[in-house]
């Protein structure tokens, strides 16, 4: 019994470890997000022996910002989107581990917080709820940029798994803000610059055009087959589209391997990689760190 009490305090003081280096979220909508009306479950954050993260029962969808040091600023901001198979998002590994790594190397990071269209009991839809987030976000982004020092035609997006689903559907259903809205946020466009697909799921929905914006994709081969080869066929649509594109795919890793210390395998360096394309492609304006 002891021992299951120390398990339990370790557990409780590595969660409270972990809330206290997460940054103050900030909500997309002023009052009740459109859709959430009547909905007052709390937000539920289930934390794993390791201490990691999954969020559920989210109705007050929110960014969590990780800027860069004074002086450090690139200019360069992601909208980062976990995943977890819209029934939760795994927001440790695909979030704030992420969000962390890049306000360190100068790029401003806003991790999404979605209304989850699969958890049991959701009358939430993908492209309904979901989308509406995640495009949100896009524009409050885009409507602070001065303030948080953003360049907001270098402001992409990257998800994972399920997020990366999200991040194909802003990239490609898209529009320029309305200039007559009463809230400015909504007079902001919501296209992301460039995107990074992060062994997304619905492979087959992403189908780009010679005018889609740049993407960064990676996965692993021993991923489940609709997602390894999935992934493989949409870099080749991208190639055949004329859009520019470039893939990592590693020998392992399976899904879900996110940004973790613990990962020595080359998939667990996919950043690396991710910031040298950023450089290359002239999304960041420096050089990339040394990996």
């Amino acid at each position: 019994m002891q021992c299951a009490n120390s398990i339990l305090a370790a557990m409780v003081l590595s969660a409270a470890v972990a809330a206290a280096e997460i940054p103050a979220s900030i909500p997309l909508w002023a009052g009740v997000a459109p859709g959430s009306e009547g909905k007052t479950a709390k937000e539920v954050v289930a934390v794993s022996d390791t201490g990691e993260h999954r969020v559920s029962s989210i109705h007050s969808p929110s960014l969590t910002p990780y800027l860069p040091a004074k002086g450090k600023a690139t200019g360069t901001a992601i909208l980062v989107i976990p995943g977890g198979g819209h029934r939760m998002l795994a927001i440790t590994h695909e979030g704030y581990n992420v969000g962390e790594w890049l306000a360190e190397r100068g790029i401003a990071a806003f991790v999404l917080k979605h209304r989850l269209a699969r958890e049991e009991g959701s009358t939430y839809q993908i492209e309904k709820e979901s989308f509406a987030d995640a495009q949100r976000a896009m524009r409050l982004i885009r409507s602070r940029a001065q303030e948080w020092q953003i360049d907001p035609a270098r402001l992409g997006a990257l998800g994972f798994s399920a997020g990366g689903e999200l991040v194909w559907q802003i990239t490609n259903r898209f529009d320029e803000g309305r200039a007559d809205a009463t809230d400015p946020i909504e007079r902001q466009p919501s296209r992301p610059a460039f995107q990074a697909l992060i062994y997304p799921g619905r492979s087959v929905d992403i189908q780009p055009t010679k005018d889609s914006t740049p993407a960064f994709l990676a996965a692993a081969y021993n991923d489940r087959t609709d997602i390894a080869e999935g992934l493989a066929e949409v870099y080749l649509r991208f190639k055949r589209a004329g859009a520019p594109a470039e893939l990592h795919m590693y020998g392992t890793g399976g899904h879900g391997f996110g940004l973790r210390a613990t990962n020595a395998r080359p998939a667990g360096r996919w950043m690396v990689r991710f910031e040298e394309w950023l450089l290359e492609s002239g999304f960041l304006k420096k050089a990339p760190s040394t990996p």
